[in-house]
This record gives structure tokens, sequence and C-alpha cells, in this order.
């Protein structure tokens, strides 16, 4: 007679919950969804223009005329925001086309809100895309860049774009009572209701490389290190969220994504305000660079970076992913 020995009970059978997809759907824990996302745009003068940006396969350069599909597009696959950054006909000094009426951006707002006028129109605020220089801000005779005085032109880039349409404004540019200097400015141009979302921890990351051909606004001498948070800081970067919020700001932003996962996941034990994250241009190109060679499943790769990003505790994710994720999502295959 054979004997069968019974294994103790005492351990805890988790595959049971593992077993099958409709069984790992059921138990997720975090779930991804098209509404967590905004889709980048970059737009410059011209007509009929769609420049794919070699470092960053399947995103491009669109003039204006090429936004309306966008927006249907994006309105087709249930993304509700994009976030704008504007490439200028010239540039100078003081980067007047970033609050000119007619500038690239307050232009791209309104031909966004014509043709969808239910989509989120998030417009990035700094002066580093139009500025000669290439830098966030108003630079001194002796190379450095004015805090203070940059932020009444900042100002004047959030009011005039709120002015064209923007349903939401996003100081980049990293000065210190950016926030405070739009909100007083918007509420002074009567537009109280209008939220902004501030980069609110924004690091001196290598992974902006690809951005800044793509916006055309690497810096001309020198980097940003002095006003862009340093990468070994943590602790700081809280510090920074806070004060954001103390002057006014309705979401607070951590870029880069994935390198900083740490501190989104701080910033979301600490702060209850909206908690976005930039899975910026770096981190896109990796992957797809990766993926071109045949090393990563495009798929699965892209859905766990993009999970790793909201269970960390991302209410909003900024990706240039935004739409084969979308697409992925919708049937059922995430």
């Amino acid at each position: 007679m054979t004997t069968t020995t019974r294994l103790p009970t005492t351990f805890q059978r988790f595959r049971r919950l593992r077993r099958t997809e409709a069984l790992r759907n059921l138990m997720a824990e975090t779930r991804l969804d098209a509404r967590d996302f905004v889709y980048p745009l970059f737009v410059t003068h011209g007509r009929g223009v769609r420049n794919e940006i070699a470092s960053m396969p399947g995103q491009f350069q669109l003039s204006l005329d090429q936004l309306a599909a966008e927006a249907q597009e994006l309105r087709d696959l249930g993304i509700p925001a994009v976030l704008l950054f504007g490439l200028p006909a010239s540039k100078d000094s003081l980067g007047h086309e970033a609050y000119a009426e007619d500038g690239i951006v307050q232009q791209a707002v309104r031909a966004l809100k014509e043709a969808e006028p239910t989509l989120c129109v998030i417009c990035d605020v700094c002066l580093c895309e139009y500025t000669d220089h290439g830098h966030c801000g108003i630079v001194s005779a002796s190379g450095e860049v004015e805090n203070d005085t940059t932020l009444e032109l900042l100002a004047r880039t959030a009011v005039s774009q709120v002015e064209a349409g923007a349903d939401m404004v996003a100081p980049s540019d990293m000065m210190d009572g950016h926030t405070a200097a739009l909100r007083v400015a918007l509420d002074d141009a009567g537009y109280t209701a209008t939220p902004i979302m501030a980069y609110a921890a924004k690091y001196a990351s290598a992974f902006y490389g690809p951005f800044r051909v793509a916006a055309e606004s690497a810096p001309q001498f020198g980097d940003r290190r002095g006003y862009q948070m340093d990468p070994p800081n943590a602790r700081e970067a809280l510090r920074e969220i806070e004060a954001e919020v103390a002057e006014g700001a309705d979401i607070v932003m951590v870029k880069p994504a994935l390198p900083y996962l740490d501190v989104l996941s701080q910033a979301r034990q600490s702060f209850d305000l909206p908690l976005a994250a930039y899975n910026v241009s770096g981190e896109y190109a990796m992957l797809k660079a990766a993926i071109q060679n045949g090393w990563l499943d495009e798929r699965r790769a892209t859905l766990e970076a993009l999970t790793g990003i909201k269970r960390a505790g991302a209410d909003v994710i900024i990706t240039y992913h935004a739409k084969e994720a979308a697409r992925w999502l919708a049937t059922g295959k995430a």
C-alpha cells in the first residue's frame, strides 16, 4: 500500500490567485487606464509639417494644421489631455514668443480647442525653447540665470496661454517662487479657476537629451544644474513640493519618473494633492531602442514601466507612450 506524505499547511499558496489571466486581472492592485495619461506635443510653424524625431521614434514636430487629427485620435483613444511645447519662429534673449499673443503655443491652444473642445490642454511654462541662449530664464551679464526677474516673464507667459484657451499651466523652469508668481498673475487677470501643475521636483537629469533635440532647447553654454534639482537629493524634493503646495500648486510633479520612483513614492505618502510623474524622453528612447533591437517585448515592457510609475503613486502620467498604451489597454491585453 502506497502512503502519501501530507505537506504541511502552514505556508500560503499565493499561486492560487495567479493561475489564470482572469484571476490575475481580478486581483490586480494597480490598474492603468488611458484616462491616466497626458500626451506631450511639439508644435511648430509652417504647414504640412510632420517631422519625426530621430531619437524618439513615433514622435513628431507638428505644424498647426496637423493638430486637429491629433486631437481626434486622442479623443478616440480616451486620452484626456495634452501638454504643449512650442518651437518658435525666432529666438531672442528674453524669449518673446513664449508670451506673444500669436506665439506658437497660443496658436496651438486655439487650434486644439477648436478641433476638440473637451480636450484638456495643458501648457508648459518655461523660456528655454524661446531664448537664444537656451536657458529657462533671463541671463545676467555674468552668465547667471536671474530668478526674480524671470518670474515676471513666466507669469506673462502663463496668462497669455490661458487667454488663448489653455485649461491648465505647468511651470517647468525651476525658478524659486514660480508657482506663487503664476497664481498671483492668473488671479489678477481673472483666471482664479485655472489650475497650476507645478514641476516641483524636477531633477537635472541626463534623461532629457532627446527632448532637447525635439524642442530645440539645449542650453548654448553651461547647464541647468544651478536651478534644477541635484539627483542624489530626495529629502530636498519633499521640501520643494511642500513649498509648491504652499504657493498654490493644484498638482505637483516628479520628473523624471523611472529613476525617481522612490521620490514619487515618498511624495505620495507625504502629500494628498494629485501627483503627476513625467515619463521623460530619455526613458522613452531607452525602451524604444531596446525594442527596436529585439531585446524587449514592446507591449509588456512599456506597460510594466507605466504600471510601475502608477504603483509608486502617480495619479497622472505624462508619457510619449500614451497612444500605444491606450490601444493595448483598450484591447484588454494589458
